[in-house]
């Protein structure tokens, strides 16, 4: 039988991390059609009605039920509003590992909020699944990314070279896509308790 994650949810001070659910589907079609989120994504774009239902009815659920990951839909305690989402992947059972992937959506940038969901993934991730490494891989040109990857302690294992592709506007208001290098970053169990609690 293959090992599954549960159905869970995940609590912090600010921020709920649970299942996707239908009500999340307008304010998911507009995270993932933000322009940054589509530039350093590889969801589809433009990201349609279709895309987001697909995603919450059948993708996200899949990535948990056949043993690959799990995805978390990140909402505000106080407001119930979507502002994110984590999702643990590329999960080998045998090393206890999975690779972070996370969204802000536009409306909730510069609160900490990725931070925050990430660091209470992974604690739990490491507490409860007893798992021994996070791994987390970002664009070398995306700065906001790895911002958020230092505050957690993750430390940098070394470059990828040319090994992502990210989309750019053309002059003509299209989507073209371009190389880059990808960082690939790690968390262990023991870099969380020295990580400082502030976010």
């Amino acid at each position: 039988m293959t090992p599954t994650f549960p159905d869970i949810t995940i609590t912090t001070e600010r921020l709920v991390l649970g299942p996707f659910e239908e009500a999340h589907v307008p304010e998911l079609i507009d995270m993932m059609n933000d322009e940054l989120t589509a530039a350093w994504t590889s969801a589809p774009a433009p990201y349609t009605l279709r895309d987001a239902r697909q995603w919450v009815g059948l993708l996200a659920p899949a990535e948990r039920t056949e043993g690959r990951g799990v995805v978390f839909a990140v909402t505000e305690h106080l407001t119930q509003r979507l502002v994110g989402t984590v999702h643990l992947r590329r999960t080998d059972w045998r090393i206890r590992s999975a690779e972070a992937a996370y969204v802000v959506a536009p409306w909730a940038r510069g609160e900490g909020y990725a931070g925050e969901s990430v660091l209470a993934a992974a604690q739990w991730l490491f507490r409860d699944q007893k798992f021994e490494r996070l791994e987390i891989r970002t664009d070398a040109a995306n700065t906001a990314a790895q911002q958020v990857v230092l505050k957690l302690g993750c430390v940098s294992e070394g470059v990828l070279r040319n090994a992502s592709i990210v989309r750019s506007r053309t002059a003509g208001g299209g989507w073209t896509e371009i190389r880059g290098d990808l960082i690939v970053w790690s968390l262990l169990p023991e870099d969380l308790e020295e990580t400082p609690r502030g976010h």
